[in-house]
């Protein structure tokens, strides 16, 4: 999968976890590797953020724990930044997250949708 990269699958994977995990700007992930001595266009970031986010989501999603076999929804509102928002979240008997939602809006369409794939991701966990 990294084969034909002039990087290391280090950087490559560095770069991609600044921009998901902090939600920076390409340009400021290109600033961040400038500083540890790491030169690369903030164009090339995108496309690695692009090609490998689904592999960082698939390596997650395998190494999350496994959860109960009988979990809880409910929302809240919060504020996140300043701004107030709803937070839907899929909980089981342990207080482990099966999975979560942030809306600015109360949209059942959405909490529907959060429900059906946390329905699905949990029955591929007890398989």
């Amino acid at each position: 999968m990294f084969k034909g990269h002039c990087f290391p699958k280090a950087i490559i994977l560095q770069a991609v976890y600044f921009k998901l995990r902090f939600s920076l700007s390409y340009r400021d992930v290109e600033e961040l590797l400038s500083i540890r001595g790491v030169k690369v266009d903030n164009a090339t970031i995108q496309r690695w953020v692009f090609k490998f986010t689904p592999l960082v989501e698939q390596q997650f999603n395998e190494r999350k724990k496994a959860v109960g076999k009988r979990w809880r929804m409910d929302v809240t509102y919060i504020k996140v930044k300043g701004q107030w928002q709803y937070l839907y979240r899929a909980v089981d008997k342990q207080g482990n997250t099966v999975d979560f939602l942030l809306t600015k809006r109360r949209q059942r369409i959405s909490a529907h949708k959060l429900l059906i794939k946390a329905i699905q991701n949990n029955g591929k966990q007890n398989l």
